[in-house]
């Protein structure tokens, strides 16, 4: 059965299975350098002749100011004054450190899609070294997740107590590499729809599944992935009430064992956690003839259907729940992974960015700054992410966070020098020495 690339997961498995100890100790010149060529493609408007401090320099001490644990504007010229001798072994300073004012001002003035494009390349050409270094090749399908998140502490207008609408961000998440691709401020949550056909019309999608909750489960957004040579697995409820009434209604407990006894089109799995004993059930179906309106939804193949049974350790209750999706694909195990993953979208971003980095307490008033900060939040998550074996695989983000900040030179330059591809290479050959223990 073909499986969800999860470049994540065997990045990790290949530092365990060579027993690399990454420790290189290098200044990381050579990464710094990169990323601080790319953001010299940020346009810089503010006025010429009045501007005292380069803007690639105020976006790479936000960046690394993040990185190392900073939160808040206030923190970040805090941070850099701190280890001012260690960050001019590259990069200038010539003026000093800006005061958080003026890190806040020149975010607000940043375009965010700009700054999102050079994040996204950043962390697309860091992978690339991971990958050719370690000898990793591209295999299955990656999956994106199409996903609203409400930061909670942005409903307020600049000089004024007046409450408005929490900012909400629509985040195209690729979860088979552990990067968020696109994050767009939306005005409410009804135009995440039109935003969403908007981004994934601009992107190639042959060999991706893209996963969506109900919300953006439209004809449209079906017609939109298969143009562009993609595959989709979406949700179904309440605002297609006929059609999810139509496909419970098809899956009967008769249907169901039908299928459960056939196999082919089954999948199960039994999970201990948390003191409780979930069992999933996935059942699908690639007959849709019978669906009246199976032309009018691109690519449309199969119906699943999800059943989960939880039983609680402590007290003993039962739960039970069933969801319902349509699909272009036919494998029923990369259906359940793409649907598993689709969840995972809440625990891999959106609930690392309020409680690791804690997005929900910080009360950024204007949205531009605020989108570009998380921008820089979400760039430093997925670093994170790939320092974990580096450091302690067992370690949470939040965690990960606070070592950066007891040993943060050592730290950041070592995370850092993870992405200089010599580097790495250093350290493979270094454990492919090593003699073999009995």
């Amino acid at each position: 059965m073909a499986a969800i690339h999860d470049f994540i997961a065997e990045y990790r498995e290949a530092f365990e299975e060579k027993a690399i100890d990454f420790n290189s100790g290098k200044p990381p010149r050579i990464v710094m350098k990169r990323f601080v060529r790319l953001l010299g493609s940020l346009d810089d408007v503010r006025v010429p002749g009045r501007v005292t401090y380069p803007l690639t320099e105020i976006v790479a001490l936000g960046f690394l100011a993040v990185l190392g644990n900073a939160s808040e504007w206030q923190e970040i010229p805090l941070f850099a004054d701190a280890h001012r001798k260690w960050l001019q072994s590259f990069l200038a300073l010539e003026h000093g450190i800006p005061s958080h004012d003026t890190f806040r001002r020149v975010f607000s003035l940043i375009r965010p899609e700009q700054l999102q494009a050079v994040t996204v390349a950043f962390l697309s050409d860091n992978i690339a070294v991971l990958k050719r270094a370690l000898g990793i090749g591209s295999k299955g399908k990656r999956q994106l997740c199409v996903d609203g998140k409400e930061n909670r502490s942005t409903g307020r207008k600049h000089d004024t107590t007046e409450e408005i609408r929490n900012l909400q961000t629509l985040h195209i998440y690729d979860t088979s590499h552990g990067i968020c691709l696109f994050s767009e401020a939306i005005d409410a949550k009804t135009n995440e729809i039109p935003v969403a056909q908007r981004i994934l019309a601009c992107m190639e999608l042959r060999d991706t599944v893209v996963t969506f909750d109900a919300l953006n489960t439209q004809k449209r957004t079906l017609e939109i992935i298969v143009e562009r040579k993609g595959d989709y697995v979406g949700a179904l409820k309440g605002n297609h009430p006929v059609l999810e009434e139509e496909v419970g209604d098809f899956f009967t407990p008769e249907e169901r064992e039908r299928i459960r006894r056939k196999d082919k089109d089954y999948y199960r799995t039994v999970e201990k956690a948390h003191n409780k004993v979930e069992t999933r059930e996935f059942f699908l179906t690639r007959s849709v003839a019978w669906f009246r309106e199976r032309d009018e939804w691109a690519g449309l193949r199969s119906f699943l259907c999800y059943r989960k049974h939880s039983v609680d350790l402590i007290n003993g209750k039962e739960t039970d729940e069933a969801r319902y999706y349509l699909s272009s694909e036919t494998d029923v195990l990369l259906c359940a992974e793409a649907i598993r993953g689709h969840w995972g979208i809440e625990n891999r971003l959106h609930w690392h960015l309020d409680t690791a980095f804690l997005e929900d307490d910080n009360a950024t008033v204007d949205r531009n700054a605020f989108s570009n900060l998380s921008l820089m939040n979400k760039m430093s998550l997925s670093l994170l992410k790939l320092a974990k074996p580096v450091f302690d695989k067992h370690s949470s983000i939040r965690s990960l966070r606070k070592i950066f900040g007891w040993n943060l030179e050592d730290s950041l330059t070592t995370v850092l020098s993870l992405f200089d591809e010599d580097a790495v290479l250093d350290a493979v050959a270094r454990a492919s020495l090593k003699p073999q223990g009995k």
